[in-house]
């Protein structure tokens, strides 16, 4: 038993505390000098979302009316990579959670040349068609509406844009996403024609 030189009759215990006091740590209070629990903060995703179109469905059932939403979203990385999906639920936030999820899994890698697409092609989905057409340096993204935001999500900053079908945004987005998955580079073009790059460019 160790002896308090201030107060040598006072009854101590082993460790040399005081019996029946707290021992204290660095943390004053906290034995041990435990420290508090971190909060677990999320990581900020790469992935960008933009909501393209929401509607409100109306499906006429027996007894009356159900109403649920239709949500149009697409999502890219701006590294090249891009989706867009659709959810459906009874109310907008799951109907876009739904999207976002649905437009994650078919995710297309899209070619680039710097900041524009590698060559002029037309994207097709249903009754709608839109061309994509490289541009140079600063001209931006000229193009409007649904075909837009997919140009934007997958990170490119010129190119040229026309829509010659119907404009339904779920066609066009979908139309863009044709045009760019089928996009090639100058190597696999190449490599198409049993020929080298020079011999093409020539």
């Amino acid at each position: 038993m160790a002896i308090d030189d201030k107060n040598p009759n006072a009854p101590q215990d082993e460790s040399g505390a005081p019996e029946g006091g707290q021992r204290r740590g660095r943390r004053g209070g906290r034995e041990g000098g435990r420290k508090p629990p971190e909060d677990n903060r999320r990581e900020q995703s790469e992935w960008e979302e933009k909501i393209i179109q929401v509607r409100r469905v109306t499906k006429v059932v027996k007894g009356g009316k159900k109403l649920s939403f239709r949500a149009v979203v697409a999502v890219g990385n701006g590294k090249g990579q891009v989706g867009i999906g659709v959810g459906k639920a009874s109310e907008v936030i799951s109907a876009i959670q739904k999207g976002v999820v649905d437009a994650k899994k078919s995710l297309v890698k899209v070619p680039m040349v710097g900041t524009t697409v590698p060559h002029q092609i037309i994207g097709r989905q249903g009754s709608s068609r839109i061309m994509l057409k490289p541009a140079a340096k600063g001209t931006g993204v000229i193009a409007g509406g649904a075909a837009r935001a997919i140009l934007e999500l997958a990170g490119i900053g010129d190119i040229l844009s026309k829509s010659l079908g119907s404009r339904a945004p779920l066609n066009v987005a979908r139309a863009t996403v044709d045009g760019l998955k089928n996009l090639r580079t100058f190597e696999e073009a190449a490599r198409l024609r049993g020929i080298t790059i020079k011999q093409m460019l020539a």
